[in-house]
């Protein structure tokens, strides 16, 4: 399992838009993929779970994989939060 913190430099969060780019990349990968926010988990290959966590401007979450790409899949949506200015790393992991 590889995981890495972020924080959300949007200011509107994540919104529907930013929701669907993630859930888009994270469908893309066997491995298992989870965010995890206010000690929620939810699959990041759902877009009502990501959704359903409301995740506010300046707020810190993980995201976890876990499965035979995971360090690919991890790879690939810190490359599109960072691109998409939705997100920096908080702790290198």
């Amino acid at each position: 399992m590889v995981s890495q913190q972020f924080t959300i430099t949007d200011e509107l969060g994540i919104h529907a838009r930013p929701a669907t780019i993630l859930v888009n990349v994270a469908n893309k990968f066997e491995a298992d993929v989870k965010l995890v926010y206010n000690q929620k988990t939810v699959n990041l290959k759902s877009i009502l779970g990501v959704m359903s966590l409301g995740i506010a401007f300046g707020s810190e979450f993980d995201i976890k994989a876990d499965g035979s790409d995971e360090q690919e899949a991890l790879n690939e949506l810190e490359k599109t939060l960072l691109n998409e200015k939705l997100a920096k790393i908080s702790v290198r992991k």
